[in-house]
């Protein structure tokens, strides 16, 4: 299966919000063109051009991560676009997005699916259709060995503590809402939070089961506070511009199939997340 990678900067300030007025997304205006939308069902253009292109996260571990060595990507939803693509008989291009940039992405036409388990919320919802999920995970936190504030999921939200969460993932509208105590950092990139909670400058950082293996596995300094409860459940999808029914049930159909067939189950297991498979 041939297939490339396509990566895209972040526009100014002022540039992003004249793309989002004129309905791009913000690489596209920092490029200075417009992808303009396949007419017809994405699903014609698609297989006329032989090549499906898939928004990735490319720092997501175990879902979408590119090795930095061999500029390879690992990860369920990585190997998925690519039984997608040979289901559809077609090279599969991969462009580089972010949760920040989910939505202009997809609904300006720099890619056909996002496929880097997207958390499905009420406000995705309002812009993107998803088919149904394959994946679902609760909220974790991640503090130091060393931290002697932090000892259970009931010392997070307390006066003094510092909570660390992305931009633009589901966490940082989550922990808006559910914190009274603690003080809420947002931060641009998985790295400045990690770096955050490391320096000491940031208590916790909050993710999912995903990245939380990923702290565990590659850190020696990482400690896992999972809620005693379950905190946010959230489904993961693959998410399509809203508008196309025919590139959506196709979408649909595939995670139907991967589900029956087991190749969702398979690629799980292969990075140990079998544990947050939605079944059917």
């Amino acid at each position: 299966m041939f297939l490339r990678s396509t990566q895209h900067g972040a526009a100014g300030v002022g540039g992003m919000v004249v793309a989002l007025v004129l309905g791009l997304a913000p690489a596209a205006w920092a490029q200075g063109a417009s992808a303009a939308a396949p007419t017809g069902s994405r699903l014609q253009h698609i297989q006329a051009s032989k090549k499906l292109r898939v928004c990735i996260w490319p720092d997501y571990y175990g879902i979408s991560l590119r090795s930095p060595r061999t500029q390879q990507l690992a990860g369920v939803d990585a190997d998925l676009a690519l039984e997608l693509g040979k289901d559809l008989g077609v090279a599969v291009e991969f462009v580089d997005s972010s949760f920040a940039r989910l939505v202009g992405d997809v609904t300006g036409n720099l890619c056909d699916v996002a496929m880097f388990a997207v958390g499905v919320t009420p406000q995705r919802a309002e812009k993107l259709l998803f088919a149904r999920p394959t994946l679902a995970s609760d909220i974790y936190a991640i503090t130091t060995r060393s931290n002697r504030r932090i000892k259970s999921w009931d010392d997070i939200d307390k006066p003094g503590v510092v909570v660390a969460v992305m931009k633009g993932t589901l966490h940082e509208p989550v922990m808006r809402a559910r914190l009274k105590a603690a003080t809420l950092l947002v931060v641009d990139t998985p790295m400045a939070r990690e770096q955050e909670v490391e320096s000491g400058r940031a208590d916790v950082f909050m993710t999912d089961f995903p990245y939380s293996r990923r702290m565990l596995e590659t850190t020696d300094w990482a400690r896992l506070i999972s809620p005693t409860s379950t905190y946010h459940m959230t489904e993961y999808a693959y998410a399509v511009a809203p508008g196309d029914l025919p590139w959506f049930n196709r979408v649909e159909q595939f995670v139907r199939d991967i589900k029956r067939d087991g190749r969702l189950l398979r690629a799980a297991s292969r990075y140990r997340l079998e544990s947050i498979v939605v079944p059917n």
